[in-house]
């Protein structure tokens, strides 16, 4: 259970149901006020050795940004939520986006507005709509510190029209599991090779819970999906997701694998992660590798297009071997 070292937030969430609620569970915690949750100047002027040290402060604050982005993927609007950034410490995490900035996990209390537009958005469409809540956030770990998915499930349930997706990496799906979500709710997990899990993705759910999760939401009436994410091109990278794949296929429950999706993506990196990396994770892997990456952008890097086509076509090949009978929604 994770338990802050130190609390940053805005004097303005102590108008909310939520905020009091967290301000009165963490009493003990160390406080200090800020005027926004988007610019602590105290967190920007550490050193990114101090990377993981800021992992344990919690934000809290009122989001103020509600605009939603069109996706076409497995929804179709990217909603800003109840949460950004995560206590987890995944060393490719595309929410690291500009050093100090987005490191924590930020708390927004004032869920029953965000609510409120998404099940108008819902409503007022002639068609049914997906929205996607999870982008910015891991909501079964956020969870565990505010209840806010279980929440939100309850209070969607009874819209007329519309959908919630979120993915995760982490295996506390219990509370979920008992809701009448009246299938409304897509839950995806993600996964990838152990040994990525292990030496990449620090401080989440190891393989075992996940699959369990998997088969657990299954049974629970949850439509499930698959996200194999970020597939990182190591020099065995062939064996590695292969052994992925087989151990899915064996693990999975009969009921997940009639219908289960997958969603397939590679990874990309930037400058600003190999900055980090070095000093936060001195002896941690190495994942910037100039000879098979190239640039994206500004700053940022993804594999070379041989790579990515001889990427794709490894999962077309062995994903249609071991899950003849399921979808892949994209690789990208």
């Amino acid at each position: 259970m994770f338990k802050p070292h130190e609390i940053y937030y805005e004097k303005s969430v102590e108008d909310y149901e939520l905020g009091k609620e967290l301000l009165e569970k963490y009493k003990d915690v160390p406080k200090k006020t800020i005027e926004s949750h988007n610019n602590i100047e105290e967190m920007r002027q550490k050193e990114n050795k101090e990377f993981l040290k800021m992992k344990t402060n919690l934000i809290i604050g009122v989001r103020k940004t509600h605009k939603y982005q069109e996706n076409h993927k497995v929804s179709d609007y990217l909603v800003p939520y109840t949460s950004s950034g995560c206590t987890a410490s995944c060393m490719y995490c595309y929410l690291v986006c500009n050093y100090n900035k987005c490191a924590y996990l930020r708390l927004f209390v004032n869920r029953e507005q965000m609510l409120e537009k998404m099940i108008k958005t819902a409503e007022k469409s002639d068609r049914n709509l997906t929205f996607e809540i999870g982008s910015n956030s891991d909501l079964v770990l956020e969870n565990t510190i505010t209840n806010n998915l279980v929440w939100t499930i309850e209070n969607f349930k009874n819209t007329s029209k519309g959908k919630l997706t979120f993915p995760t990496k982490f295996d506390m799906v219990e509370p979920l599991l008992d809701l009448d979500h009246k299938g409304k709710v897509i839950a995806r997990v993600s996964v990838n090779s152990e040994d990525i899990i292990n030496n990449v993705e620090f401080g989440t759910s190891r393989l075992k819970g996940r699959i369990e999760a998997i088969n657990k939401l299954k049974e629970a009436g949850y439509e499930v999906g698959i996200l194999i994410a970020p597939v990182i091109f190591v020099n065995d990278w062939k064996e590695k997701y292969l052994e992925l794949i087989k151990r899915l296929q064996h693990e999975l429950s009969e009921k997940v694998k009639r219908d289960v999706f997958f969603e397939i993506i590679f990874m990309t990196y930037s400058y600003v992660h190999t900055k980090i990396n070095e000093e936060a994770f001195p002896t941690g892997d190495n994942l910037y590798n100039k000879e098979l990456m190239t640039g994206r952008g500004r700053g940022k890097y993804w594999y070379k297009e041989n790579l990515r086509k001889e990427g794709e076509i490894f999962f077309r090949e062995n994903m249609k071997k071991y899950f003849p009978n399921n979808e892949i929604l994209y690789i990208v």
